[in-house]
């Protein structure tokens, strides 16, 4: 009884510890030396519920690992393998997606316990234990009578236990398990497995799985302490092609065991020697430091002004933008792509979890001003890919292709960084490998013949999504053109720019929207404006994640253009109001459209940038009042506070461009579009030395609106500011006020 009172109370204190930030976890240089802690600002349960996929795990800015609980499994609820108000917790795996919509990893299973093997080892929790910061998470497991903690380093995974020492100390490592689509595919997504007990105190083995797509893993598990006993837990399912095993630890007089998960995509010594660099001698505390002070670094890329409510929206933003890209190459720099080989890649990283239809928006052009030191890396890293699969990657996951998603859009991520003028590739074989990817790729997003012929993708012969894909590769298509054009390649300028205005094929003036047409030229009827399309979501159709009213405006490279198809500025206006006003639901139902107004539907990226065509119409106000009603509704500091998948931190850029008061609409045009500040001040601390301050005079609840804007000084009448503008550091300032 007294032993089970004093672990209790060690539960009460370590939480206390943890929380108020006293004791060396919480502890790191940079706090010591004076600087603010910006981790205090970060909430990882921010989109933990309704669709944001978030998870609060675990994590290391672009690391490997992101161990964390797991609540749940088997749907698209769980992509991250965790929803806020789920009561029980099934044990704590290695990796995760962040904001995804497809359902992968959730590698290598762990879940301690107190005392008797029960045959359900999930355990319940209480709330008011848990606890996530970036680079660490612990939790009270109440059934289990163990509190658990977790934090890493870029390539391996930390567990900490305490177990109740009046009981013994088991684990679960369930082999099988990972996140997967439905409960069959628990049974069938491992395709093969291997585990070796190599001493009492290390397991190493692989698991090939295919679930999103088809990828391979190493690990190497650490204990220090040893296992006295393990049970092999009989089969659930014929099917199973990996062990589930019950090991019990010799504790000794001490009641934690510490557990290091090193994983790799090479090998097992790959695994070994990712554990020996950043795990060896290295306590729990020291690795949680580190991280600490890494996501310090960070999150002082930035600094703002404002409320607390302020700076936890901003600064969770801030830190879902670098749980990914990950970079999967092991400590030497070797790592195993599409082609299946391990190769060693010349920049020492190879990064991966690129979401590229998502994050070409907006993701990718933050990271070219507040990282600028991962964008060469990142390019040639897309080359390497590219020179494996025959195409830039799509969508890539652990190095391997999904094809998820359409267009190519590592392609305007590739260009922007070589407008921006990075050198750190060679221009000729990136825009080789843009040509390639464009007219000579074979895959489910390619269809270049058909493509060339009709001028757009006909419905009658692409089934599904055909006008989004023609307006998204007509983006990629431009992106090539510019790139074609500095490069002198005037021929390929010409074929890419005809291209990029094959979205005027889709254009129907009777119905004012972009309108599937099949390859006799004649458009789809009946025609609903309103019905919602999706292939991966099974209900099919001719768009992608929405409907024509939202991709009507599609056309990122050429917003005067359509304009001008709409009949100017003053028609284009009453298309675009209605898009906003209309109460008439979408036909059909799909969980990735969400954050409405109107038919605007912020929670999925094919709106993001429109709510900004105002500025084209010279309605500024208009995109004033619509950003302050976006920020406000759908970014909030609580569990739902997202509307709609974080999607690798293209959700979160949105919110920080725009609180800024700028957003990158064409986001290879190196401007950014002016909308309306939301924070105070804001400054910039670039990378090359020089600061960039925003600022927003006379910012209120009524003020949303902008008067005049200065930059340096001076008054300022364009409609955007320039990439270039803020790297050269200054000064912009807003002068904001409630007339509209």
């Amino acid at each position: 009884m007294r032993k089970t009172l004093l672990f209790s109370l060690l539960v009460l204190l370590t939480l206390y510890i943890t929380i108020t930030g006293i004791g060396c976890t919480s502890q790191n240089s940079d706090v010591m030396n004076g600087d603010e802690d910006l981790t205090k600002y970060v909430n990882p349960f921010i989109g933990t519920a309704f669709t944001g996929h978030t998870f609060p795990g675990a994590t290391y800015p672009l690391g490997f690992m992101q161990p964390g609980p797991e609540t749940g499994n088997f749907s698209w609820d769980y992509c991250s393998g965790y929803f806020y108000d789920d009561e029980k917790i099934n044990g704590f795996s290695q990796n995760r997606l962040n904001g995804t919509g497809i359902v992968d990893f959730g590698d290598l299973l762990l879940q301690p316990f107190s005392g008797e093997k029960r045959e359900d080892l999930s355990s319940t929790f209480n709330k008011s234990t848990e606890v996530a910061t970036p680079g660490y998470y612990s939790v009270v497991l109440t059934d289990n009578d163990v509190k658990v903690e977790v934090t890493t380093a870029p390539h391996v995974a930390f567990h900490r236990y305490t177990y109740n020492a009046d009981k013994t100390s088991g684990l679960l490592a369930d082999f099988q398990s990972g996140l997967v689509w439905s409960k069959d595919r628990i049974s069938t997504h491992v395709l093969e497995n291997v585990v070796n007990f190599e001493s009492d105190y290390i397991i190493t083995g692989y698991t090939r799985r295919r679930e999103w797509t088809e990828r391979t893993y190493y690990f190497v598990i650490e204990f220090d302490k040893p296992i006295v006993s393990k049970e092999l837990l009989e089969q659930r399912d014929p099917r199973e092609k990996a062990p589930r095993y019950i090991l019990n630890f010799d504790l000794g007089n001490d009641s934690v065991l510490n557990t290091k998960v090193a994983m790799s995509t090479t090998g097992i010594e790959g695994a070994k020697s990712n554990l020996a660099a950043e795990g060896k001698e290295r306590s729990f505390d020291d690795v949680y430091k580190d991280a600490k002070k890494e996501w310090n670094r960070y999150l002082s890329k930035v600094s703002i002004e404002g409320t607390d409510e302020d700076k936890t929206n901003f600064y969770t933003a801030l830190y879902h933008l670098y749980i990914q890209p990950n970079n999967i190459a092991d400590v030497d720099g070797k790592y195993v792509g599409p082609n299946g080989k391990i190769s060693q890649s010349p920049t020492g990283k190879f990064y991966s979890t690129l979401s590229q239809w998502d994050t070409f928006r907006a993701a990718f052009p933050m990271y070219t001003i507040l990282s600028p030191e991962i964008i060469n890396d990142l390019v040639n890293n897309m080359l390497e890919f590219s020179e494996q699969k025959g195409h830039l990657p799509i969508w890539a996951l652990m190095g391997q292709e999904t094809f998820t998603m359409i267009g190519n859009h590592s392609i305007p991520m590739v260009v922007d960084a070589y407008l921006k003028g990075f050198e750190g590739f060679d221009a000729e074989r990136a825009y080789s490998e843009i040509k390639k990817s464009l007219t000579e790729g074979k895959h489910k997003n390619a269809g270049w013949e058909e493509y060339d012929k009709y001028g757009y993708y006909p419905y009658d012969l692409f089934k599904v999504e055909s006008v989004s894909r023609t307006l998204e590769s007509g983006f990629d298509d431009y992106c090539a053109a510019i790139m074609a054009k500095k490069l002198g390649k005037t021929e390929d300028y010409e074929f890419f720019m005809n291209r990029s205005g094959y979205y005027k094929n889709h254009y129907d003036n009777e119905t004012k929207s972009m309108r599937p047409k099949d390859s006799k030229g004649e458009w789809l009827t009946p025609f609903d404006p309103y019905r919602l399309a999706h292939a991966d979501s099974n209900i099919g159709g001719h768009y992608t994640e929405g409907n024509a009213l939202q991709y009507t405006w599609h056309v990122l490279q050429d917003i005067p253009g359509l304009i001008e198809l709409l009949g100017g500025k003053e028609e284009a206006g009453k298309v675009l109001d209605f898009l906003f006003t209309t109460e008439q639901e979408s036909t059909g139902t799909l969980s990735d459209v969400t954050g409405l107004i109107g038919q605007y539907a912020h929670g999925n990226e094919p709106s993001h940038h429109i709510a900004y065509i105002y500025m084209y119409l010279d309605r500024p106000e208009d995109t004033q009042r619509l950003i302050r009603q976006i920020c406000k509704n759908f970014y909030q500091n609580k569990p739902d506070g997202l509307i709609g998948n974080d999607d690798c931190g293209q959700m979160s850029a949105w919110y920080m461009f725009s609180a800024m008061g700028f957003y990158p609409v064409n986001p290879v045009s190196g401007e950014l579009v002016f909308g309306a500040p939301q924070l105070p001040k804001t400054t910039l601390n670039l990378d090359n030395g020089k600061t960039f301050t925003i600022e927003a005079i006379n910012l209120s609840e009524e003020n949303m609106y902008i008067e005049k804007i200065e930059l340096n000084g001076s008054i300022y009448t364009e409609k955007f500011i320039t990439y270039d503008d803020i790297m050269n550091g200054g000064e912009l300032t807003f002068y904001m006020t409630s007339n509209q």
